[in-house]
């Protein structure tokens, strides 16, 4: 795991516990609203900090389709269907390799 997600993990936790504990010391002690609020949007602005960072330290990139790439495969699987190969079988090859390939990365 990333090292500066962890840390921003574990102060949103810290934050977390805070904030609820702020919001009970607070609504007990004074029945202030406006610290009430505040404490209540500090609390929810490390949600929203927490969810953001999580999103993007997981975020896999997708993998651009290579339309050159694939036209000169399947010139290759037609070529090979031309000089007699099965075509289904030759077609689950590909299909098998490509699974493998996605396996691999």
């Amino acid at each position: 795991m990333n090292i500066a997600l962890k840390r921003i993990r574990i102060l949103c936790a810290v934050i977390f516990v805070a904030g609820v504990a702020g919001i009970i010391v607070t609504s007990i002690v004074s029945n202030n609203n406006g610290g009430i609020i505040t404490i209540g949007l500090t609390t929810s602005i490390a949600a929203v900090v927490l969810l953001t960072a999580s999103t993007i330290a997981t975020n896999k990139h997708i993998d651009a389709f290579d339309e050159v790439a694939a036209e000169q495969l399947e010139q290759q699987v037609s070529a090979l269907i031309a000089s007699g190969a099965d075509e289904d079988a030759l077609r689950e090859a590909v299909r098998a390799a490509i699974d493998l390939g996605r396996s691999i990365s």
